[in-house]
């Protein structure tokens, strides 16, 4: 696998920063960055946890590899082979000098821009300690690979653990909740607390489990299904009629049994179903 123009091409960059003062960097400490949302797990034992909730056998690439605490338990690991999507620097400058063996797998790229499906024919499993600002585009980059990615293993804030693990009528459950499990088995794992990371952040954080489930087709047109999803959700403290014409039009005054409920009450077959009929209706005057 190819990898050159994610990593070491880029590898010069990691090493040029300096500190505050203009001294050389310690290449031995990375700083956690605001920007980049990072709060580098601490916790050995909740990382080893980690590790081991991610299933045996193929490759399984993690997000945010940062000062590696959890790479180094997923290198033990001997049922996988672990690569690594980095985007800081610094990161990569201390994984390198920290982890060589690793220096090959470890791509110095933002996970969000990777071609996956030319990296990873074969497909992979996804696992990290996602950093906060970008936790729901990672979830939404694997909907988008779903046929290459049978499982994700990943820490993020508590809310948006809630959120993705909720079953409908739950006020947690959203646009996020009903896009994964319609072709996700999802797994609430345990709660992490704020202690355990670097800086500690101001919530707390969960790790949840993602398994690709049976399912090959919604059943319906699936581009408008997320379209409809995302109308009933624009206002959730409505009753569907409501968003749902402010988006699509008054289906030529037809109504639904779904109408006079509000959108976390509809369960994923409920949305299939309801998806089906606003394509029956769609521009009807």
């Amino acid at each position: 696998m190819a990898t050159k123009r994610y990593n070491k091409s880029h590898h010069s960059r990691g090493g040029s920063r300096s500190g505050a003062a203009g001294a050389p960097r310690d290449p031995n400490y990375v700083r956690p960055k605001k920007a980049l949302g990072q709060h580098f797990l601490t916790d050995m034992g909740v990382a080893r946890r980690i590790a081991e909730a991610m299933s045996p056998g193929g490759d399984v690439l993690e997000v945010g590899c940062g000062t590696g605490v959890l790479t180094q338990f997923l290198l033990q690991r001997e049922d996988i082979r672990t690569w690594g999507a980095e985007v800081d620097g610094e990161s990569v400058e201390y994984l390198h000098n920290h982890y060589p063996a690793f220096t090959p797998r470890l791509i110095y790229g933002d996970f969000l821009n990777l071609p996956l499906s030319e990296m990873f024919p074969a497909g992979l499993k996804v696992i990290g300690n996602f950093p906060y600002n970008i936790s729901s585009q990672i979830f939404f980059k694997v909907l988008d690979y779903k046929e290459l990615i049978p499982e994700v293993v990943g820490m993020v804030q508590r809310e948006v653990a809630l959120r993705i693990a909720s079953p409908a009528g739950n006020r947690d459950y959203g646009i996020l909740s009903v896009l994964m499990q319609a072709w996700y088995d999802i797994e609430y794992l345990f709660t992490v607390h704020e202690d355990v990371f670097n800086p500690p952040p101001k919530v707390k954080s969960a790790v949840v489990r993602m398994t690709r489930n049976n399912v090959k087709e919604l059943g319906c047109n699936e581009e408008l299904f997320v379209k409809v999803v995302k109308a009933a959700f624009s206002q959730r403290r409505k009753m569907l009629k409501t968003p749902l014409r402010a988006i699509f039009g008054d289906f030529g005054g037809a109504e639904h049994d779904f109408f006079s409920l509000r959108a976390e009450a509809l369960t994923v077959e409920d949305y299939i179903s309801l998806t089906n009929w606003v394509e029956e209706h769609i521009g009807h005057e």
